[in-house]
C-alpha cells in the first residue's frame, strides 16, 4: 500500500505585508522549523481520521475552554473536507475523470496556533498535494495559492490575502507582486506575478512568537477591507507604501544591502501600526527585540514578530529578553534541508 505523506512549512512575511490582499508586493520566507504534515493512503472507504485538534471529547469544562484557547472552535477536518471538495470541482470544472479507489487521511500540525505563521493553510496546501499525487493531477504551481486561499475564503470564511499561500507552495524565499497589471487567470483562478530569490541573499533571520498569548487572523484583519474599499486616505496610502517598501526590499537584497532591509522591516511596522489598533502585548514583542539592537515586525496577523540582528550575541540578547516576555526565537531555516 503506497503511502503519500506530503509537508507544507510556516512562513513569515518579510516585508510588504498586509498589502497582498490590497494588490500590492510582499517578500515572504519559508520557516522549515514548523510544519503541517498530511498523510493519505488507499483505503475502502472515503475516511478522514480525527486529529486531537478535532476532538469533541473532554476530561471537564475546564478542559474544553483551554483547548478552545489554543485551538480555537474548529480544528483542521473542516481545513480537509473544504480542501477535498474544492479539489473535486476544480477537475469537474476541467473534464477531468477522477478513479474511484477510496483513501483514508489524516494530519498533525506543528506550527504554533494563531499567531499568524500560517498554520490553516498549511494543512490545506499538504492535503492539496496528496491528492494531486493520489490522483496524478497536475495542478500549475501558480495556481495552487490562488485554489488554497480559496478554500479559506470562499468556503470557510477566513480572512487573508494570497502571501501565504504563495510561499506555502513555492518554499524558500519569494518576490510577490500582487498589482493588477500583473493579474492573471488560469484555471479560472487569479494569479500574479512570483519571482523566487536566492534565501542566501538573505541576513540573519530571527523568529518570535507568544507562547501565552494569540489572536485568531480573523479578528486582527477586522474592518481594515471595509476602510480601504470605502476609500479611506490613511488605508489606502499604507498599502501603497507597503507596497513600496517590499519593492525597495527586493533590491536591497539584491544588492546585499542588509542595513537597508533591517531599516525596511523597522518602517513596516510602524506603517502597520498606524492602522490597527495593536493590542499592547504584540507592540511590546516588537520594542523588545528593537530594544536589543534588532530590526522587529509582525510576521503576519499578530502573535510572531520577524527581524534582522548583527551577529550570535545580538540574537542571544533578543532571545533571552524575548523569553521573558514569554516568547520563544528561532533562528528559521529557509532553505532545504
Amino acid at each position: 500500500m503506497d503511502i503519500l505523506r506530503k509537508r507544507a512549512y510556516a512562513r513569515a512575511g518579510l516585508l510588504g505585508n498586509p498589502s497582498d490582499g490590497y494588490n500590492g508586493k510582499t517578500i515572504s520566507i519559508i520557516v522549515r522549523n514548523f510544519w503541517a504534515e498530511v498523510v493519505l493512503y488507499e483505503w475502502d472507504t472515503m475516511e478522514i481520521v480525527l486529529a486531537q485538534d478535532d476532538r469533541a471529547r473532554f476530561s471537564s469544562i475546564y478542559d474544553l475552554a483551554r483547548d478552545v484557547k489554543l485551538h480555537g472552535y474548529y480544528g483542521g477536518i473542516r481545513l480537509i473536507k473544504a480542501t477535498i471538495k474544492r479539489f473535486v470541482d476544480y477537475c469537474d470544472r476541467r473534464g477531468v475523470q477522477l478513479h474511484d479507489r477510496n483513501f483514508s487521511v489524516r494530519y498533525e500540525t506543528h506550527i504554533p496556533r494563531q499567531v499568524g505563521l500560517a498554520g490553516s493553510s498549511g494543512i490545506i496546501a499538504a492535503t492539496l498535494r496528496c491528492l494531486m499525487e493520489f490522483y496524478n493531477i497536475a495542478i500549475p504551481r501558480e495556481v495552487q495559492p490562488s485554489l488554497v486561499l480559496a478554500v479559506e475564503n470562499d468556503d470557510l470564511g477566513i480572512a487573508g490575502g494570497l502571501q501565504d499561500r504563495v510561499i506555502q507552495v513555492y518554499e524558500g524565499l519569494v518576490y510577490m507582486d500582487f498589482a493588477k497589471e500583473r493579474e492573471r487567470v488560469i484555471d479560472g483562478y487569479k494569479t500574479y506575478a512570483y519571482e523566487p530569490l536566492d534565501p542566501a541573499l538573505l541576513p540573519p533571520l530571527y523568529v518570535a512568537y507568544s507562547e501565552a498569548l494569540s489572536e485568531p487572523t480573523e479578528v486582527f484583519h477586522n474592518d481594515i477591507r471595509g476602510r480601504f474599499n470605502r476609500g479611506e486616505e490613511l488605508v489606502v496610502n499604507a498599502m501603497k507604501r507597503f507596497a513600496e517598501i517590499a519593492a525597495h526590499g527586493r533590491a536591497a537584497l539584491l544588492a546585499r544591502d542588509h542595513a537597508r532591509l533591517a531599516q525596511l522591516i523597522d518602517e513596516n511596522f510602524n506603517t502597520r501600526r498606524t492602522l490597527y489598533n495593536l493590542a499592547p502585548w504584540q507592540i511590546q514583542m516588537v520594542e523588545t527585540a528593537r530594544a536589543c539592537g534588532a530590526s522587529a515586525k509582525f510576521a503576519g496577523s499578530g502573535g510572531a514578530i520577524i527581524g534582522a540582528y548583527r551577529d550570535d550575541a545580538m540574537f542571544e540578547r533578543v532571545r533571552a529578553a524575548m523569553a521573558e516576555i514569554n516568547c520563544r526565537t528561532i533562528k528559521p531555516v529557509v532553505g532545504v534541508g
